[in-house]
């Protein structure tokens, strides 16, 4: 007869040599992940049922060999590929790669993101090797465990995808990467090439939140997947919908300072047309639910709306805030609330209709002005100078638009220069506006009388510049004020511009069509804004071609004389790195009594309150 203990016996030997049970990823982070002060203002066990929407998407990538989540900011959508990480490690170890925009942001994803998950789970921990130097298997870009490693990547590095089989591709943030990495072609397709020879147990999991709808590759995948939203029950008829941003239901008031304050935000029912608090439409059961069908990709959108770390009231507030500052900050709120992508208006612009614009401004400075800025661009036998001044939003108006003639190699020119971005314009109530800052171009035939012109003015914030177009080697959009440097004959400052942005910056704003932020004014004809100017203005277009087997998006010239252009740019750039405080700001101008900067209070906006306000974007 066997006793008891040797029953127990035999049943926890049994219990150790058997196999165990395969976890869905959303279980494996709930029983073993711990999220940490480094990486989480939530720190603590791990639960799926603190945001719902993400137990499907993990799970999905036990099943689907492609998984696309187009998202906002703030759904968690990194710790997806965080836990299917862990999940993988732990339970089906294989060769992982994780891909990045670029090179510079491996450092900060493995010590702040990764490693944190790794030290706080005691299963990665006991398989992840210890950190010893490089010649470990654990370093910066690579982490090694019995059956495979996780190596991070940058997507701008044709080297790093490919070579090495990988099983898993987890991509974040894909709207971001280059267009190429290098010559090599699209880094996404270089990455997933490597997963062939996995064939059905291969993964692709592609997160980001979605750009420009034209150059989207999030939105283009999710298009040609399942295409699947959250949906939520309306607490009052229990009808499932979508939550979408146009069915929020607000009231606001501005306060003396400006400030913009919600006081209630609801939710209308598509079906029943009832409002409902958030609390009772997150307290609801939600489900995905799929728009298309597709039998290899399954895609996930998921907006702010839904998420826990979010709340109704401070988006209806960034809504109203983006929308008062332009479509600058309307396209970040669209993009990072929304999770959707931006869809760039196509109009056509037309010089005529920009010149129609002009009017007498009744002094030189127009009232709403706070600052001024310069650009020169240089010519074979003339400096051109373009005075604008700035308001609230970007909001602009073309102050004088100057030509000085001569030879550049001498010093009348630069001379005549100096003494005019010293002078001073007048407004209605005698107040003058110097010039702020000026960007002078160092791209032509007289690099060196430039510098030699700039240098000693810098303390006037008078900088020589010079510009950029794409990245040649990755096709990625340069930053505007991409970085500053010194001179290759001094020691003067000088900033790299990136032109083509600066370029789509111009032309969004020109193409606003009302008084407001990023608008533009234009004084009569005798400042200098004859056709001529309008139709230099107006000399570039944006069209697509093909560079190097890639599709990119390229400014071509459709008449010769650009200077206007480019000088609009340049002051553009130029009130980029001022950065003033323009809503808010006295004007920038001296009291020519007393010389000194004036103390008019800002002006006060009226206090008022909307009801039952649902703004359009």
């Amino acid at each position: 007869m066997v006793d008891k203990r040797t029953i127990q016996l035999f049943q926890q030997r049994c219990e150790q040599w058997s196999p165990k049970p395969r976890l869905t990823v959303s279980q494996w982070a709930d029983n073993n992940r711990v999220l940490t002060t480094e990486s989480s203002a939530e720190p603590g066990p791990w639960r799926t049922d603190r945001a719902p929407y993400q137990r499907e998407i993990m799970d999905s990538i036990e099943h689907w060999q492609e998984v696309v989540i187009m998202a906002s900011a703030q759904v968690g959508k990194t710790e997806f590929l965080l836990n299917v990480t862990g999940s993988y490690i732990d339970q089906d170890p294989c060769p992982i790669m994780h891909m990045l925009p670029n090179d510079d942001l491996i450092k900060s994803y493995s010590t702040k993101r990764l490693q944190p998950m790794i030290n706080a789970s005691a299963p990665l921990t006991n398989k992840v090797t210890a950190a010893k130097g490089r010649e470990a298997g654990n370093t910066m870009e690579e982490k090694s465990y019995p059956g495979g490693y996780i190596t991070i990547v940058g997507a701008n590095s044709a080297a790093n995808l490919s070579s090495r089989p990988i099983q898993v591709v987890l991509c974040d943030e894909v709207d971001r990467y280059p267009v190429s990495a290098g010559k090599e072609g699209d880094p996404v397709k270089l990455a997933t090439a490597r997963t062939t020879t996995f064939r059905h147990k291969r993964r692709h999991l592609f997160v980001s939140t979605p750009l420009d709808k034209d150059t989207s590759r999030i939105y283009e995948m999710y298009e040609d997947s399942t295409a699947e939203k959250w949906n939520m029950r309306c607490p009052h008829c229990g009808e499932l919908q979508p939550l979408e941003f146009t069915q929020l239901d607000f009231e606001y008031y501005a306060s003396e300072s400006g400030e913009i304050v919600v006081t209630r935000a609801e939710y209308r029912c598509i079906q029943c047309g009832m409002l409902g608090t958030e609390k009772a439409w997150k307290s609801s059961e939600g489900e995905w639910v799929a728009t298309k069908t597709h039998t290899k990709r399954r895609g996930f959108h998921i907006n702010q709306l839904a998420s826990p770390w979010s709340d109704w009231r401070t988006i209806a507030g960034e809504f109203l805030i983006a929308k008062r500052e332009g479509p600058e900050k309307l396209k970040t709120f669209i993009n990072t609330v929304l999770g959707e992508p931006w869809e760039e208006k196509r109009k056509q612009m037309n010089h005529k209709q920009l010149q129609q614009r002009q009017y007498d401004y009744g002094a030189d400075v127009p009232a709403g002005v706070k600052i001024l800025t310069a650009a020169i661009d240089t010519q074979s036998d003339r400096l051109e100078v373009e005075v604008i001044g700035w308001g609230a939003g970007k909001e602009n108006w073309r102050i004088e638009y100057h030509r000085i003639y001569g030879n550049l190699a001498t010093d009348q020119p630069w001379n005549d220069l100096r003494e005019y971005l010293q002078r001073h314009w007048q407004d209605a109530r005698g107040w003058k506006f110097p010039i702020a800052a000026a960007f002078i171009d160092s791209g032509g035939h007289f690099t060196k009388e430039v510098y030699d012109f700039a240098a000693p003015l810098e303390h006037r914030k008078i900088y020589a510049i010079k510009g950029m177009g794409q990245n040649t080697k990755s096709g990625e959009t340069i930053p505007l004020i991409y970085r500053q440097t010194t001179t290759d004959l001094s020691s003067a400052k000088l900033f790299i511009l990136g032109v083509d942005e600066g370029k789509a910056k111009v032309v969004a704003g020109l193409k606003i069509t009302e008084p407001g932020p990023l608008y533009s004014h234009f004084p009569k004809q005798e400042k200098g804004y004859t056709e001529e100017y309008f139709l230099s203005l107006t000399a570039e277009i944006q069209k697509r071609k093909r560079v190097d087997g890639v599709e990119r998006k390229i400014w071509i010239k459709i008449r010769n004389r650009n200077e206007a252009f480019d000088l609009a740019v340049y002051n553009r750039a130029v009130i980029e790195l001022l950065n003033p405080p323009l809503s808010d700001m006295d004007p920038w101008a001296f009291r020519p009594d007393i010389i000194t900067t004036p103390g008019q209070p800002a002006q006060k906006l009226v206090p008022k309150r909307r009801q039952g306000v649902r703004e359009s974007i």
